[in-house]
């Protein structure tokens, strides 16, 4: 397995942590910061998901009045990830 760190922007998260395995399948997803609740959420439903998959449902959603939003952030880590 692969263990990936990524530093979001313009979120109130400050780090995304995740596992990719062999298959591209994310698992063990963690972000510090952000909204505990809905983040803890994100990470049990994309948990053994694919990982360009899950990237694609959630890039572009934006959170208030950000350009972003730490889903979009895991999107664009995932991205990072898979380049």
């Amino acid at each position: 397995m692969e263990h990936i760190t990524y530093t979001p922007k313009g979120v109130c998260a400050f780090q995304i942590d995740f596992d990719l395995d062999e298959e591209k399948r994310l698992h063990h997803l963690s972000v510090m910061g952000g909204c505990n609740g809905n983040l803890k959420a994100i990470g049990r439903l994309v948990e053994g998901k694919d990982a360009a998959e899950i990237a694609d449902i959630l890039r572009g959603n934006k959170c208030g009045m950000k350009g972003t939003s730490c889903a979009d952030q895991l999107a664009l880590a995932i991205d990072q990830a898979l380049a």
